[in-house]
């Protein structure tokens, strides 16, 4: 025994030291959570701004969502190609490299005041995010033990939503603070005066989007010149303890269940997320719930980003603790009543259950993600790109809730999340088991 005692400390210092270190990798993949979660969130300001200025209704203007969202659906499976043949950094290059064209786009979509332009600008744009998704969430998942992914996830999650706290803010101020003009008023404007206005609103679009398109272009000289680690889908162990990959069990990432289950949950979730985002500005503005001019209820939306980012901070320390699958479960369960009761009351009480809900999403994009990809092994990647296809969610639900809003009212549409909700909390409880566990577990 006297033996055996300092040859077992000994292996135990020698795992830590052969354990690597991804801190360097970790920092940098987060720079990019944050700035596509800056970029994605600026479309609630933009909604409000192009609805005014192309006089469109709520089912036109969920065209903005619908063409971002759709190239998730477009776009993933061919990111994952991409990512299986040139490797994660390639992968995260082209893809922030495709972002940078789509944000330059927006200047000549301003110029010349074209809602269609905007909307392939948005398409092209959402198309280089959905190769940076396909390629940094899982590397984050995988990039360390297994057992801790979700928790992971969760933190580098949290900076995407401090991009999306930042982003409504400083939109609010620099696009939305230009005052629309009713077609009445526009009328009687000069010539002169109405070229200016028309400059005013092109240029309130056109400079953050040139900003945003240098940065994306300087992080991806960045990314081409470091070096990342190399890990292979296969060599990933599932999250039970055992240190098994089960990737042998089916030929393809279509094979699991819970893979197919959580594609659903995040397909239902991005809906119900980009869905109460979308609307949040106008239904501030309701007389009922705020009264809150376009400027003032644009800041406001920071609270429920703001609130997913504290809630991922907080999801990063409490899934440590407690199961992922019940934190999930339980936030979803949250969501549904605070959005039921947002429609149920108005006025302050309304605002504020519904800016909440922001808090209680927090957790279920990566949590859902890590949940589904587990024990998928060398189909990882492609389980990836499944799950960041389901993101087309965002486009088709914001759609539907613009129908409603048109046909019964803003307040009355907000039924469609909670059923969203309510998925995603089967999910949680009893969805995300792999059946190879409960096979074990039976």
């Amino acid at each position: 025994m006297a033996v055996s005692a300092p040859a077992n400390s000994f292996n135990k210092t020698a795992s830590k030291q052969a354990e690597p270190n991804y801190t360097f990798a970790l920092t940098a993949l987060t720079s990019l959570f944050f700035m596509w979660g800056f970029i994605t969130c600026l479309n609630d300001i933009l909604i409000p701004h192009l609805k005014a200025v192309f006089e469109l209704n709520y089912t036109q203007v969920m065209l903005i969502q619908f063409c971002f969202f759709t190239a998730y659906f477009v776009a993933s499976l061919p990111s994952g190609k991409i990512v299986e043949k040139f490797g994660y950094r390639k992968g995260i290059v082209i893809g922030l490299s495709v972002a940078g064209i789509g944000c330059l786009l927006f200047y000549p979509a301003a110029a010349m005041q074209s809602y269609p332009l905007f909307l392939f600008a948005f398409f092209v744009l959402a198309s280089g995010i959905a190769l940076l998704q396909v390629a940094a969430n899982p590397y984050v998942a995988i990039l360390g033990k297994p057992e801790t992914g979700t928790s992971r996830l969760n933190l580098t999650q949290a900076f995407n939503s401090l991009g999306t706290t930042i982003a409504p803010y400083l939109g609010s101020v620099v696009i939305l603070s230009v005052a629309i003009k009713t077609a009445e008023e526009l009328k009687a404007l000069n010539p002169v005066d109405l070229a200016a206005y028309h400059q005013a609103h092109a240029a309130a679009v056109q400079v953050p989007y040139l900003f945003l398109a240098a940065a994306l272009f300087i992080i991806a000289a960045i990314f081409a010149l470091i070096k990342l680690p190399e890990i292979q889908g296969s060599n990933v162990n599932s999250s039970d303890g055992s240190g098994v990959s089960y990737d042998t069990k089916y030929k393809s990432a279509w094979g699991y269940k819970h893979l197919v289950l959580g594609a659903i949950g995040i397909f239902v979730y991005v809906g119900a997320e980009v869905s109460i985002g979308s609307f949040l500005v106008n239904f501030l503005g309701q007389k009922e719930i705020a009264g809150l001019s376009i400027a003032d209820a644009g800041k406001y939306v920071s609270y429920y980003w703001g609130g997913a980012m504290v809630g991922r901070f907080l999801g990063s320390a409490i899934q440590r603790k407690i199961n992922p699958g019940t934190v999930l479960g339980f936030n979803a369960f949250a969501a549904a009543i605070l959005v039921l009761a947002a429609m149920v009351f108005s006025g302050h009480v309304s605002m504020v259950a519904i800016l909440l809900v922001g808090l209680f999403n927090s957790i279920m994009f990566p949590t859902i993600f890590t949940l589904a990809i587990d024990g998928l092994g060398k189909h990882t990647g492609q389980g990836s790109g499944i799950l960041c296809m389901a993101i087309v969610g965002g486009a088709i639900f914001p759609i539907f809730q613009g129908m409603l809003a048109d046909s019964i009212g803003i307040h009355h549409a907000f039924i469609l999340p909670i059923i969203c909700y309510l998925f995603i909390a089967y999910y949680g409880i009893k969805g995300h088991i792999p059946s190879y566990q409960k096979n074990i577990k039976g």
